[in-house]
């Protein structure tokens, strides 16, 4: 909210020396985030000059120029830029003759757009400044024409007298601050709001503008409410005010210090009757619209929209309307989407002199739904979703009804309609110690009670017998307070956070991080420790990403031939990617990606983050699951909610290109490969105290015959479950990402890895007594694969065998072709005394027979 300090003055006392930056400190105070502090874009000399002649003077190329004698400051002084009085000035404008006041830029002024002004020979003369137009000093779009200051109702009686300075007589020297106001405290989105704060924070006197509106009684204009919708917003029901205004003159200039504070404020000034319904709202926080009233049948509907109806909305965008949308109708068709945007057939332009002014109350939900079904966010919507203070509808309705009069010659009518909103206040019970019991504060009753009334509650004391309880009323401007704890923060923010005391709280015993969490942290700690950098990336994919990267470990290349099942987002941030991702590789590849084009080359990122699986009861769930309207849902309709959640399990994925280690001097480089992915599986894994096995495997995203599929035993005797995959990524993957060179790749179900290692105990007891080691070299067919010989030797070499491993893979002279020869490291170890090398080595064979049994391998001497 940008807010004017000229305009917030007027609500609220300020200091004649006082600035934005002090006005942004005194709003931090009582919670307001600062933002910036806004001011026009012209300085220098600009004045108001009066044009003693304007020659006309055709041009070769059609064009006709001014040629104009202005003077710029009273006879016989300088101007102040320190020249003549008396300018030779040329202009392409026709809007203006002798005998006019108008503003001139002399040499020196810079004006937006960092344009400037010098004297500078065109059309055959020396022009000495320049006659502006609204739109060269950003007070308005217009720029057929020059501003004519007694057009605006500016003359030497107001201050527009030859040679004044016309930044202060435009508003133009003007400065607003800008705040940052939260989704729960819409009242701040006015000056009303704002001016209210500021009074809090400085304890400066406050005027409410609405309290100065002399309201006039009106009726007899046909306003008919037809709204089935349930409405139990704090807010009440709907309410609406029409006046009416006859015999404007819509093309009247706006004038220019309504013009400035709309410009300041962020409003483009568009036409008078636009301009002045802007203003109110900005003043007073409340929306409106104005009619053409000789464009409209009949008379007013607020109503639900009807299937298949359609609007045209001042944006000239046909939409179709949805049968919740609240739309405002007069006898013949929809005119309006109530609180969000007028309609195109009934708004007012240069004919229209006769006006219907509209300030009603809306039911925040509904007005926030239809904003975002029809994806248009606008400036009422922004404020009605937030909550619009419903008794302040009639006022704002009569201060435009009275600025259209003194500004537009208008005639106020008796012709309008009031139906009231239906707002009863509501108490909110609130114990005493429950203040400081929550913020962990001394403040006093006194202090309390003051902080509640301030901010316009009204607080009664509860039974003589509970003395602590207090009832609080909360004015009609926060629906934003409708429980205990609300109230508690406004007191806090009232009294000051510095009163907070700043105390570490001791955490109770026994509590911290749970063994999953720990496992997940020590995950992501040893990873990064070893040479991987985290980052995080958005879950949400594209149709082609899906069906190139699949579901995760367990998607292999047979899958492909039918696209991956995903949740589709109804909403998306990006219409090109508008599903929930299966597996965390489109998103790391897309950082790879990303890196590459910059110049990083040597990556190796990795992620930690949930996928989302589709929900296998999505038939008996429907398409969508939306609450009723103003109310709580019922428990059946949150436990459909509940079952609607999809399963998001936990992974942990990386991607790795470029160079392991860096060309050096004496050291040739080398490059990332599948095993470095596997490398990485095994030391996540280890990380959580799981024990990977490796298996040779396919997936659609990876390289034939450079993939491991990874699996994990849950008990020693269970099944293997498959959690991973590791590899080499698909050749034409990587260069469709114009990634160079190859690219290596792994992904684990963290989540499952966690919870098998939940089940073993966290330390397993050490023996003190020595190991004994062998050596084993079996000979087998060359297509058995290493890593199942490995686990049949290991179960069948018993419970002595503490730990095996492969350390060379053999091939050639020696062994049989289509053979090879693969060498094993057991460690044994008992837990209650020291091997004997009998025992041992009877372990060992007891290994080469299961390894016999099982592939046919040959023990070689």
């Amino acid at each position: 909210m940008r807010v004017p300090l000229s305009w917030l003055g007027e609500s609220v006392a300020l200091d004649a020396a006082v600035t934005p930056e002090q006005v942004h400190a005194d709003l931090v105070r009582v919670g307001f985030e600062e933002e910036s502090v806004r001011r026009f874009d012209v300085s220098g000399p600009v004045v108001v000059g009066e044009v003693l002649s304007a020659e006309p003077e055709p041009q070769s190329n059609g064009k006709t120029i001014n040629w104009c004698q202005v003077r710029v400051a009273p006879e016989g002084e300088s101007a102040a830029d320190g020249g003549p009085d008396v300018r030779g000035i040329v202009c392409g404008a026709h809007n203006f003759g002798a005998g006019d006041r108008v503003v001139v830029t002399l040499p020196g002024a810079v004006l937006p757009g960092e344009f400037t002004i010098a004297a500078r020979k065109t059309y055959g003369h020396v022009s000495d400044g320049m006659i502006a137009s609204a739109r060269e000093l950003s007070l308005g779009d217009d720029h057929e024409g020059i501003i004519v200051l007694s057009r605006l109702g500016l003359d030497a009686s107001n201050g527009a007298v030859v040679g004044a300075d016309a930044l202060a007589l435009l508003g133009l020297d003007e400065s607003a601050v800008e705040i940052n106001v939260t989704p729960d405290r819409g009242y701040a989105f006015s000056v009303r709001g704002v001016a209210r704060e500021y009074g809090h924070a400085t304890g400066a006197p406050f005027t409410d503008p609405a309290s100065t509106v002399s309201i006039a009684p009106a009726s007899g204009f046909p306003v008919t409410l037809d709204d089935s919708a349930p409405i139990r917003g704090r807010s009440g029901g709907t309410g609406f005010v029409a006046r009416v205004v006859r015999g404007i003159d819509a093309t009247r200039p706006t004038p220019p210090w309504m013009a400035s504070r709309l410009q300041l404020a962020g409003v483009r000034s568009l036409s008078l009757p636009v301009d002045i319904s802007n203003y109110v709202m900005l003043e007073l926080g409340q929306p409106l619209h104005a009619y053409d009233l000789a464009k409209l049948e009949g008379g007013i509907t607020v109503r639900r929209a009807r299937p298949g109806e359609r609007l045209q909305t001042l944006d000239e965008q046909d939409r179709e309307l949805h049968p919740e949308d609240l739309v405002i109708a007069d006898d013949a068709r929809a005119i309006g989407l109530a609180g969000v945007m007028g309609g195109e057939s009934t708004k007012t332009d240069d004919t229209t002199t006769d006006v219907l002014v509209e300030a009603a109350t809306f039911d925040p939900v509904s007005i926030a739904r239809t904003s975002r079904r029809h994806k248009l966010p606008s400036e009422a919507s922004k404020r009605f979703e937030r909550g619009v203070d419903p008794q302040v509808a009639a006022a704002a309705a009569q201060r435009m009804v009275d600025l259209l009069v003194a500004l537009g010659g208008g005639v106020a009518d008796g012709l309008g309609a009031t139906i009231d909103a239906g707002w009863e206040p509501q108490a909110v019970r609130l114990r005493g110690a429950s203040v400081n019991g929550l913020l962990g504060t001394d403040y006093t009753a006194e202090e309390i009670r003051g902080a509640l009334e301030m901010i316009g509650c009204t607080v009664a004391l509860g039974a003589a017998g509970d003395p602590d309880l207090l009832f609080v009323t909360p004015p009609s401007w926060r629906s934003d307070l409708v429980r205990g704890a609300d109230l508690i923060e406004e007191i806090a923010r009232i009294v000051g956070y510095d009163r907070i005391p700043s105390v570490l709280p001791v955490a109770p015993a026994g509590r911290g991080l749970t063994r999953a969490q720990r496992f997940r942290r020590r995950a992501a700690n040893t990873v990064t420790a070893a040479g991987f950098d985290e980052v995080q990336n958005y879950p949400f994919v594209s149709r082609a990403q899906l069906d190139a990267f699949g579901t995760g470990p367990a998607d292999a290349p047979a899958a492909g031939a039918a696209p991956v099942a995903a949740l589709a987002l109804a909403n998306p941030l990006d219409g090109e990617s508008p599903f929930m991702r299966r597996s965390l590789l489109p998103g790391l590849v897309g950082a790879v990606q990303r890196n590459a084009s910059r110049g990083l080359t040597d990556l190796a990122l990795v992620e930690f983050g949930s996928v989302f699986v589709p929900m296998s009861n999505a038939a008996e769930l429907g398409t969508e699951v939306v609450p009723p309207l103003g109310e709580r849902p019922a428990d059946a309709v949150l436990a459909q909610l509940d079952r609607s959640i999809p399963e998001q399990p936990l992974r942990v994925g990386g991607v790795l290109t470029g160079d392991a280690e860096s060309k050096q001097a004496g050291l040739s480089a080398r490059a990332y490969d599948w095993a470095d992915a596997l490398d990485a599986a095994r030391v996540v894994a280890g990380a959580v105290a799981a024990d990977l096995v490796v298996r040779a495997g396919s997936h659609r995203a990876f390289h034939p015959g450079r993939t491991a599929e990874l699996y994990v035993r849950a008990d020693p005797g269970a099944e293997l479950e498959l959690v991973g995959i590791a590899g080499e990524l698909l050749p034409d993957l990587v260069a469709d990402h114009h990634l160079h060179g190859r690219a290596a790749a792994f992904e684990l179900d963290l989540g499952r890895l966690i919870a098998v290692a939940l089940h073993s105990p966290e330390t397993a007891p050490l023996s003190t007594y020595p190991a004994a080691t062998q050596d084993l070299t079996l000979v087998v067919d060359g297509d058995v694969a290493a890593g199942d010989l490995l686990e049949v030797v290991r179960s069948g070499s018993g419970s002595l065998l503490e730990d095996v491993r492969i350390v060379d893979d053999y091939r050639g002279g020696g062994v049989a072709e289509g053979q090879k020869a693969l060498t094993f490291a057991l460690r044994f170890r008992a837990d209650d005394r020291t091997l004997r090398a009998e025992e041992a080595s009877e372990a060992k064979l007891a290994g080469v027979a299961a390894a016999e049994a099982a592939f046919g391998a040959k023990l070689r001497e």
